[in-house]
């Protein structure tokens, strides 16, 4: 067996696997913030689902560099899974290629391309912006002069800034803050440009049928 298929097996099997594993460090990690009230023993449990779900994620990266048989160029050629690994922030959108996995398996995808898109797209920016927002109220809660004091207020600033509005009522002061903030805006732009290509890709599409529809037939 090769080694491209022997990757493939694995990613099949471990696809929902590590699905659960970001959705239980998305919710461990938003119990460990949100909720600083708990008993020591609860938040060292949640504190051991995030680095069990880092774990995972570093075994499963491990693995697939060595079946790929690639080297160093792994890297390079996954660089969205070295990314992951290295940011916590970004370990949600693993449960996109899960989703993605899972309509796979069922055969051929119910949802158009562009519905696809669009779906994708909302599940990841939907990850992201909680994922985000959980990040920054981290960082700038305490910080001395921040204006980002409650969770509501991070997630308002989150989605301002993940649609690239930001209308500069509340602004990281915090470096951690900053490097998030500009991390947001970059997947901002990556994925409304992504929506925005594919609606505007549909728009043609319907518009050229209709031209044909209309065209009258040649004799």
């Amino acid at each position: 067996m090769d080694d491209e298929s022997r990757l493939n097996r694995w990613d099949r099997r471990t696809d929902l696997p590590l699905g659960i594993g970001a959705l239980v460090f998305l919710g461990s990690y938003a119990v460990h913030v949100l909720v600083p009230g708990l008993p020591e023993a609860a938040h060292a449990f949640f504190l051991s689902l995030m680095y069990a779900a880092w774990v995972m994620f570093a075994v499963d990266y491990a693995v697939r560099w060595r079946l790929s048989g690639e080297g160093p160029g792994f890297v390079r050629r996954h660089w969205l899974d070295t990314v992951v690994l290295v940011l916590p922030l970004l370990r949600p959108v693993r449960v996109v290629r899960t989703y993605e996995a899972m309509q796979r398996r069922r055969g051929e995808p119910r949802l158009a391309l562009h519905a696809r898109v669009a779906a994708y797209s909302a599940l990841s920016i939907s990850l992201l912006g909680f994922s985000g927002a959980l990040a920054v109220y981290q960082a700038e809660r305490s910080a001395p002069n921040a204006n980002i004091r409650t969770f509501g207020e991070s997630l308002w600033w989150t989605c301002s800034t993940l649609s690239t509005v930001g209308y500069g009522d509340y602004v990281p002061v915090t470096t951690v803050g900053r490097f998030i903030a500009a991390g947001l805006m970059a997947c901002g732009l990556a994925l409304l440009g992504t929506v925005t290509g594919s609606f505007s890709s549909w728009m043609l599409q319907r518009f050229s049928l209709n031209e044909d529809e209309r065209r009258p037939p040649e004799h």
